[in-house]
């Protein structure tokens, strides 16, 4: 009899000794007592869902490899189950949150924290560290750092966590070491794509100018696509050594990678593409007026200019943008007769001409490429002064580029003066680059402008996002002056609805995350 039926068999029989009772069944059946019916019941019940019959298990893995680095403090780690199961305060009506922080927004600053620490995951934890990152991209870099190499252990077991073995091991848990050429070489020829750019990040780290050597090896071979990501790759270390490999590739098959080869080498002042651009830069731009190309030529056609326009945009002002955030911020000096970046944009801004917003536009750009500094200061003008007093000032997306080029500290000095000149509602895109947590003259600003919010009536969900922000971002010593804040008080005539209690609530849970944010810091520091 085929085993199958011979299941199927003693599964009928089960099912008749229930039916009929186990007292009828006794004699000759498969279960003698209820209790033991039972027990078979289980047995069958399990092979049946498995699918399977009962075969010899497998063979034991190997362990884990071992983890060096110590686990958070017991208090700590409890923290992290906490915030790994996401129990957050209830959501209101209208969605509104309530007063009880925010879980999931905390466990990116949690994880950040420990990294800081030099901590390990608790190996309890590991499978649903796994799991908030498989669902959330954002938190993979640093959830998969604290897994470490018990939570790719674990991710070779079960295909839900598989995309842990993408991040840059490959599946393998490690690259070989930078400095064995031989094994690197193999892997490059062979490995998979992530495995391949993750080893490329590491020789770019170890010695960059390997890695230009290591892509000249394929790079006649590979698609276009990937040749695109490899390049992309090349912008962390960037260098005067890259240069002969980025000018051989301004010649790719790809406009694409031409581009990217053309923007790269922009980024180098002293690079001979930077040179071409700078002389047909300054051949438009000077003192006496702007003038732009004629026609895009073959020469700036390989250094990377594109030659139709967007949609609504004239020829010659488009060529002319991409001649000026190409060119080196450092040839206008002498062509506007030894003036700094400050006094050339106030020239420009009083010529006043047809191609103003034009080259402001184009000196943004190449001041964030450049990482130009004084451009920077120059280009953004006073916090205080209206956004759109200047040409390309409007948009604050330039203005936040712009900021990062400049220090930590004079960046949140500049974001608080245009808090306290225009308030918060305009500041959302510029605070998202200053340096978090948000103390001194930065977090004062945002709590003054949060209280005038509320002081004037302002309709309380338009500052919803600002206060998610603070929420992640604000000092936690600020807690102590929102206390004050916390109280409802009545609305105001002019106010909406409800708004009184709104902000109430708001500062509430402001302040108890501002105060979680401190007890999760407190835990984490070495005992």
């Amino acid at each position: 009899m085929d085993k199958s039926d011979e299941g199927c068999g003693e599964w009928e029989e089960l099912v008749a000794a229930a039916l009929l009772g186990t007292e009828r069944r006794r004699e000759g059946g498969p279960a003698g007592s209820p209790e033991a019916l039972l027990d078979a019941a289980a047995v069958h019940a399990v092979r049946r869902r498995a699918g399977l019959r009962p075969a010899e298990a497998g063979p034991r893995p190997e362990p884990a490899p071992r983890d060096p680095r110590p686990v958070p403090p017991e208090a700590a780690g409890r923290r992290l189950a906490q915030l790994l199961a996401g129990r957050s305060g209830p959501v209101n009506g209208g969605g509104r949150r309530g007063t009880a922080p925010d879980l999931t927004e905390l466990l990116p600053q949690w994880l950040a924290a420990a990294a800081r620490h030099g901590y390990r995951s608790p190996a309890a934890l590991v499978p649903a560290l796994l799991d908030a990152a498989r669902a959330r991209t954002d938190l993979r870099p640093q959830a998969l750092a604290l897994a470490g190499t018990r939570g790719l252990w674990l991710a070779r077991m079960n295909p839900d966590w598989r995309f842990a073995l993408r991040g840059g091991s490959g599946g393998t848990g490690e690259l070989p070491e930078v400095t064995d050429r031989a094994a690197v070489e193999r892997l490059w020829q062979e490995g998979l794509f992530a495995e391949r750019v993750a080893l490329l990040g590491a020789v770019r780290a170890h010695e960059a100018a390997a890695a230009p050597r290591l892509l000249m090896t394929t790079w006649a071979t590979e698609r276009a696509e990937d040749r695109l990501m490899f390049l992309d790759s090349l912008r962390v270390g960037l260098s005067e050594g890259d240069e002969p490999f980025l000018e051989a590739a301004l010649g790719d098959r790809s406009r694409n990678v031409r581009a990217t080869a053309a923007e790269l080498l922009s980024a180098l002042p002293a690079s001979a593409l930077a040179g071409r651009m700078a002389e047909r830069a300054l051949a438009c731009v000077g003192p006496e007026g702007v003038t732009p190309p004629a026609e895009c030529d073959a020469g700036m056609l390989r250094d990377g200019v594109v030659k139709r326009p967007p949609a609504g945009r004239g020829e010659r002002a488009w060529w002319l943008g991409q001649l000026v955030e190409a060119a080196p911020l450092s040839c206008w000096r002498e062509r506007f007769g030894g003036l700094g970046p400050a006094e050339i944009v106030a020239l420009l801004v009083a010529a006043g001409d047809g191609w103003t917003e034009e080259l402001h536009a184009a000196w943004c750009r190449a001041a964030v490429r450049q990482r130009d500094a004084p451009w920077s200061r120059a280009l953004l003008g006073p916090a205080s002064a209206p956004p759109a007093a200047g040409p390309g000032t409007a948009s604050l997306a330039e203005r936040a580029k712009l900021l990062e080029t400049l220090p930590h500290a004079e960046r949140a000095e500049w974001v608080a003066e245009f808090i306290r000149a225009h308030g918060l509602s305009e500041a959302f895109q510029l605070l998202g680059v200053c340096v978090v947590p948000w103390a001194g003259a930065l977090g004062r600003a945002v709590v003054d402008a949060l209280d005038t919010a509320r002081d004037a009536g302002s309709y309380p969900w338009s500052f919803s996002g600002v206060m998610g922000l603070a929420e992640r971002c604000l000092d936690p010593a600020e807690a102590g002056r929102l206390e004050a804040l916390t109280t409802a008080a009545e609305d105001l005539p002019d106010a909406a609805p409800g708004a009184a209690a709104y902000w109430a609530e708001a500062f509430t849970r402001l302040v108890s995350t501002l105060r979680l944010r401190a007890a999760m810091l407190a835990e984490l520091a070495p005992a």
